[in-house]
This record gives structure tokens, C-alpha cells and sequence, in this order.
């Protein structure tokens, strides 16, 4: 075999390394071309949208959006069934991400592909946008449209304004803060489901338009929904009849990410512990929040476990469980309104607290509902759940009070009448 000197390999390393540099050099002045380019058609994609903004408007052209286009729910959903219902003679669109298409297709509603030119003709000539989530900065609002911003929880941790230190990816605290209060200039009217929300939304978002304390109308359902409305839920997912359902829907935590806007998620309770002690007489639902990229394997756990994270609205999966069990989501102020147990589960309070996000009131206080950290905890709390609502009766008073006051099923009603029927 060939020896090769020092002097050689030396060199041989160097014209690798040259190579290397060369096609980094190569690769960050294609990036930096592509990303002018890219800032260069967002720009034109605006002007462009402006123009076709001062067409004449269409009185009669509603779009809807929830999640990004990702679901048929929430409060864009609960408007829309009140307003198709009393006004079907107005046309009404829904913006779809093209890879969600089929959980729309069942609803038979009309479909509005999100960000193709159809879309961009539709919503620049639009009266209404109703939306619970914010659209891309670049995408101008017409001076005609009325903006109806219904957003999509009561809050518990800190928003917008109020955050001290904004750890998402891909932004800053000064750039998301900004970004923040432009979208919310643009909105007409914001929902609020209670006074407490009305005082944070009006200093977190800096708005001071049309705030609609009304309840929030997704949450319509909760009160009228009837048993055959459980049961044909739970068929749907193939549950067991003589199963009680735990739902377990957590939120997402801002500093745990794969990438700009998809969210890790890791299970914290042990499911094989669980379904040794509790599967004789429960099951429990996973529902992952939408900004979580992460699917949750549960394959091992067949028959106690099921995942609902893609199940398209929530809605239905309140219903039919017996207990929630969360952690610092806004859920809880909605399942709070059907009056039955839920344990928060809380096994990294005092980062998130402390650290991540920050809450608007003392949640350790006033959660209506035990507080567990361990997967000891919450089976005990569990074996027990049928005492939790006497336990906590006093802080399930003052937290019916303070958020669920307007929760009567009557606010898709009032939304509707002081938007679209005045």
C-alpha cells in the first residue's frame, strides 16, 4: 500500500476544506437571492391585492376561517351555523388548507383553497372576514371588508403586550409584539366571552374598535347538545359504551419546538401505569393542540388510549367525557360550562409560571380542580373524581362567576345580530 506523507494529507485538506467553503459561499448567496426574491414577490403580492381590494366590494360574500384553514370549528363555526341559518341567501365561503380539505368535505360547505388565486379574488372583494386566528401580515385588509376577529380562548397565560419575553421561534419580543398590535388594528370587532377577557384583549392587543362581550359562540353547543349527540360522538370514534372518558388536551409550550410554528410534545404520564389501574373503567382521549407537529403513538395502549388530536373539533370531545384533564390550556373555562370535574396536571408549573409565559391570575389559588404533578396523583385523583366537584365547590363558584357568566347559548345570536343583522 501507497504511504502518503504529511505534506500530502496536509494538502489534500486543504483542497477539501476549499471545496467546502466554496459551497457554502455558494449556498448562502442562493439563500440570500432567494429570500430578496421571496420579500420581493410578498411586496408585489400586496400591491397586487391592494389593486384588486378597490374593486367594488360583494355585499353578500362571507369567508370564514378557523386554525389557519386547518378546521371546521370554533367560533367561525358557530357563527356560521347561526348566520347560514337565519340569512341563507348570502354566499359563504370557508378558507381551506388544501391538506385539510377532507374534514370540510363532510360538512358540505363551500370551499375557499387558502392562498390560491381564487382565494385572493374571493377575500379582497369580500364584505366579511371571520377569523379566530391572525392572517399573514402581508395580506392588505380592503377598507370595504369588516374584519370580525372571534379569537379562540378566554386567557389564563399572559398575551401579546403582557408577555415579558417572547421565546417562540423565528421572532423576537419587540418583532412579535409589534406584529401583533398591526394584526389587531385591523380587526373591526373582537369577541370576548367575559369582562375579564374584555379588560386583557383591550390592554394586551392594544384595541380600542368594537369589542363584543357577548359569550363566546362555540360554546352554544356545549348547552344545547342532547345525548344523542354523545352517543353518535362516540360511535364515531369507536369507544366503548360501557366506558367513563378522560379527555387530556394540553397546550403547547413556546420554548419546546422542532421549528417555526410546529411544537413538540412530550407525554409526561406514564399510560402503561394508567391502564393497568384505571382501564377497567375508563379510557382516555389525547388531544394535542394544533400547533403541536408531534403525533402521539399509542398503539401499545389499544382499547384504553386513543388519540383525537386530528379529530376536527373539540366540541364534540368535551361532550363525552366524564373528565378533562389539562394544564394551563383555555379549555378549561370552556368544558367549565358543562359542571363536571377537571384536574390540572401540572407537572412543570413553576417554569411556565415563572419563566415560560407567566399567569393573570393565581392559578394555584382559584384552579377549580386538583392540582397533580406525578402519574401517582392523577390516578388518585381520578379514583376520587366523583368528590372533586364538592371538594372544589366554593372555587368552581367564583370561577363560574368570573368566566362562564355569558355562556347561555344564546351568543352566536348576539354576535350575529350586532355584526351582520344590524
Amino acid at each position: 500500500m501507497k504511504k502518503l506523507s504529511v505534506k500530502k494529507i496536509k494538502k489534500s485538506s486543504n483542497k477539501i476544506k476549499k471545496s467546502y467553503l466554496k459551497k457554502v459561499k455558494k449556498i448562502k448567496k442562493n439563500t440570500s437571492k432567494r429570500y430578496k426574491k421571496f420579500k420581493k414577490s410578498k411586496s408585489l403580492q400586496r400591491s397586487l391585492l391592494s389593486l384588486i381590494g378597490r374593486l367594488p366590494g360583494k355585499k353578500d360574500i362571507v369567508v370564514f376561517e378557523s386554525f389557519f384553514g386547518k378546521q371546521y370549528s370554533c367560533n367561525p363555526r358557530a357563527v356560521y351555523e347561526y348566520l347560514k341559518e337565519q340569512d341563507p341567501k348570502r354566499t359563504y365561503y370557508w378558507s381551506v388548507d388544501h391538506r385539510y380539505k377532507a374534514k370540510f368535505e363532510e360538512h358540505n360547505v363551500n370551499m375557499l383553497p387558502r392562498f390560491t388565486l381564487k382565494w385572493f379574488m374571493v377575500m379582497m372583494r369580500a364584505k366579511y372576514w371571520v377569523f379566530n386566528s391572525r392572517l399573514p401580515k402581508w395580506i392588505p385588509k380592503p377598507e370595504k371588508t369588516v374584519y370580525l376577529q372571534t379569537w379562540h380562548g378566554t386567557p389564563l397565560k399572559k398575551l401579546a403586550l403582557d408577555m415579558d419575553e417572547v421565546l417562540m421561534p423565528g421572532t423576537t419580543t419587540e418583532t412579535y409584539k409589534k406584529n401583533f398590535v398591526n394584526e389587531a388594528s385591523r380587526w373591526d370587532y373582537l369577541i370576548s366571552p367575559n369582562r375579564y377577557s374584555t379588560d386583557i384583549f383591550r390592554r394586551a392587543f392594544s384595541y380600542d374598535k368594537n369589542l363584543l362581550e357577548t359569550g363566546y359562540p362555540r360554546n352554544d353547543y356545549l348547552v344545547h347538545h342532547k345525548e344523542e349527540d354523545v352517543q353518535r360522538v362516540k360511535r364515531r370514534l369507536g369507544l366503548p359504551e360501557d366506558k367513563k372518558v378522560i379527555l387530556y388536551a394540553p397546550t403547547w409550550r413556546d420554548n419546546e419546538y422542532h421549528f417555526i410554528g410546529r411544537y413538540k410534545f412530550n407525554l409526561k404520564m406514564d399510560l402503561d401505569q394508567m391502564k393497568k389501574e384505571l382501564g377497567d373503567e375508563y379510557v382516555v382521549l389525547l388531544r394535542l393542540h394544533y400547533l403541536v407537529s408531534d403525533q402521539v403513538d399509542v398503539t401499545e395502549h389499544e382499547g384504553f388510549a386513543y388519540d383525537a388530536s386530528n379529530y376536527e373539533d373539540i366540541r364534540d370531545l368535551y361532550i363525552i367525557s366524564d373528565i378533562l384533564m389539562t394544564d394551563y390550556s383555555s379549555v378549561l373555562f370552556d368544558y367549565g360550562v358543562l359542571k363536571r370535574p377537571m384536574i390540572f396536571f401540572v407537572y412543570d408549573i413553576e417554569s411556565y409560571r415563572d419563566k415560560l409565559r407567566g399567569f393573570y391570575f393565581d392559578f394555584e389559588k382559584e384552579a377549580p380542580g386538583p392540582l397533580v404533578r406525578t402519574t401517582d396523583e392523577i390516578i388518585k385523583e381520578i379514583r376520587q373524581a366523583d368528590t372533586i366537584m364538592e371538594r372544589y365547590k366554593n372555587e368552581f363558584e367564583i370561577f363560574e362567576n368570573n368566566y362562564n357568566a355569558l355562556e347561555d347559548g344564546n351568543a352566536s345570536r348576539r354576535v350575529v345580530e350586532r355584526v351582520f343583522l344590524k
